[in-house]
């Protein structure tokens, strides 16, 4: 398998507007953190996008590949997560693009979204349409096993999947159910939400992160969805654990 880091950071970006903190004005590019999102490439030949946010279209054209995905994870409504939907269009040149969501986030995507899932498309439209999905009910996109879980964002139930049995993905999770904890074992990589050094009401924060990646206890951990809070990657990535490091925007992980 190989996992493109898309975008590390939270919904305001990295530098964040109007800021000159250190981080900021930074000119490590690691410390450039795009909305969080991740591009799958496994091996048996299935290509999937984990979220697609604001930032999509820029990603991707960083990223220089282009070709068909055969499906889309979504995590949960929140624009920072969805927001660059409608910049599919171009990939659906390949075929329809299922998207994959629990059914309040497709409730909130039609809402946002209309002229996307109606029956009669106009011209130009990008050929996606929803496929909702249950936590603890797992399916396949091609013949890669997903298996959705629940996690909490602050008070909202939203979803993590584990990913043809090796990669687990997480985000915007504050607590999780011990079952979804189980389900995670095992996993070679983990990509997780590690906010800031400070504590949020909603995220987890980087001693929470860590608290949590150890018992899921993954061969290798990554962070991402940082806030400019968190810090320098430089410096904040000498404090972490052998195996857990802080994701940056560009990264390829192959395992």
């Amino acid at each position: 398998m190989e996992l493109r880091i898309l975008g590390s950071g939270t919904s305001t970006g990295v530098p964040e507007v109007g800021c000159t903190c250190p981080v900021c004005t930074s000119d490590d590019p690691r410390d450039n953190r795009l909305r969080a999102s991740a591009l799958l490439h496994t091996d048996e030949g299935t290509t999937i996008l984990i979220d697609c946010g604001p930032d999509f279209r820029e990603q991707m054209m960083r990223s220089s590949w282009f070709g068909a995905i055969d499906g889309v994870l979504i995590t949960h409504e929140h624009y920072d997560h969805v927001g660059g939907l409608d910049d599919l269009r171009p990939f659906c040149r390949f075929g329809e693009i299922p998207v994959f969501s629990d059914a309040y986030t497709a409730e909130h995507l039609r809402m946002r979204m209309p002229y996307c899932f109606v029956e009669h498309k106009y011209p130009g439209v990008p050929r996606i349409y929803l496929k909702e999905v249950k936590a603890g009910e797992p399916f396949l996109i091609k013949n890669t096993e997903i298996w959705p879980f629940q996690v909490m964002h602050g008070r909202l139930p939203i979803l993590g999947y584990r990913i043809g049995g090796r990669l687990g993905y997480v985000t915007d999770m504050l607590t999780m159910p011990d079952a979804s904890y189980e389900l995670l074992k095992g996993v070679d990589v983990l990509v997780m939400n590690a906010l800031r050094v400070e504590p949020h009401g909603t995220h987890q924060c980087i001693s929470q992160a860590l608290e949590a990646a150890a018992r899921i206890g993954a061969r290798e951990t990554y962070f991402i969805h940082m806030s400019h809070h968190a810090g320098l990657h430089a410096e904040i990535s000498r404090h972490l654990p052998p195996h857990v490091h802080f994701a940056y925007d560009g990264l390829k992980i192959k395992f």
